[in-house]
């Protein structure tokens, strides 16, 4: 917070900071009279009639009434983690899109309208990266339309929590009804690592082309097995991974330096036996051997299992996305 030479706290921010990133602290009054203060950081993503809307890292937005302002500055962008390799969110964004191709698209100015038939959220969401060249609400008027032409829930997929990202749009989502249902965050690592973990198990692990009955089966997120099959295909260099008697299963999309994860499934009977680090470690080789260095994958916030096996695989969080679906 700003304390100015006399020790008072100082508002230094306005309207026309909509966009920066700030910290504010704000005061409200309980029944007793007693003040209390909260804190925040994040995007100012609007100031309206006498309301800011801060939007968080995590996706979350914060109303604040500008009479409760006690202290406001603009604050820089937070600082790059570098325990892995450096990337900009344009450039994971375009590199995660690819390893996620749907079955159609069609452009919307500099945004893109995925469908897949609606086998996964990532493949039937926009790709908003950029300006729709029209203005949002038409925009949005015509992403309502061609998903439903589909047969399929209008969703946009923004992210939060880096240099780029996209607070403003998010903001503006909400303000129209948009709801956040499922947010994911997107960490990266050096690939070396992975490969080299002592995984027994990881000689076992056969890796193929494409995926058989038995991995889809293990995936168990497949209600039409020729969709999923046509769309898991598809990537710069893709492959699939799986230990004997559909123990565990795994993908990887490799891609110039990246290579990235998904799908790692295990069966619930043999969790906590490594064979999840065993999977990626045969996948991470490969992409080794085609010249991969860095790594990325996504992972749910709501999955602590997860977010607790790649913290020790030395994956960082870079941004996180969120898929945002049209008001009913």
């Amino acid at each position: 917070m700003e304390i100015t030479a006399g020790g008072l706290l100082e508002v230094r921010i306005t309207p026309a900071d909509v966009g920066k990133r700030v910290s504010v602290r704000r005061v409200e009054y309980g029944s007793s009279g007693a003040p209390a203060y909260a804190d925040a950081v994040g995007v100012l993503t609007s100031w309206n009639e006498g309301v800011l809307l801060i939007t968080q890292k995590n996706g979350k937005s914060v109303r604040i009434a500008e009479s409760s302002l006690v202290a406001g500055k603009i604050v820089p962008p937070a600082p790059a983690r570098r325990r892995g390799p450096a990337a900009s969110f344009e450039e994971l964004s375009r590199v995660t899109a690819r390893s996620w191709q749907p079955l159609e698209s069609e452009p919307l100015g500099e945004w893109t309208l995925r469908a897949a038939a609606g086998f996964t959220r990532r493949a039937n969401s926009v790709l908003p990266l950029g300006d729709p060249g029209i203005p949002l609400d038409d925009a949005l008027a015509r992403v309502t339309s061609w998903y439903a032409e589909r047969g399929l829930p209008a969703y946009v997929q923004a992210a939060t929590g880096a240099v780029g990202t996209q607070e403003l749009l998010i903001g503006e989502l909400e303000r129209r009804g948009w709801a956040a249902e499922v947010s994911a965050q997107v960490r990266i690592g050096a690939l070396a690592p992975v490969g080299d973990v002592d995984a027994p198990a990881a000689e076992d692990v056969r890796l193929t082309r494409t995926p058989d009955e038995a991995w889809l089966g293990r995936y168990g997120k497949v209600r039409d097995p020729e969709v999923a099959r046509r769309l898991l295909v598809e990537g710069p260099s893709v492959w699939f991974a799986a230990l004997p008697e559909g123990r565990a299963i795994g993908r990887c999309v490799v891609d110039g330096r990246w290579a990235g994860f998904a799908a790692v499934t295990v069966d619930p009977a043999h969790r906590r036996e490594g064979l999840a680090t065993a999977v990626m470690a045969a996948l991470a080789r490969r992409a080794l051997e085609e010249g991969a260095s860095a790594a990325w994958l996504q992972v749910e916030t709501d999955n602590p299992g997860a977010l607790a096996l790649y913290d020790g695989m030395g994956f960082a969080t870079h941004h996180t996305y969120h898929h945002y679906r049209a008001a009913p």
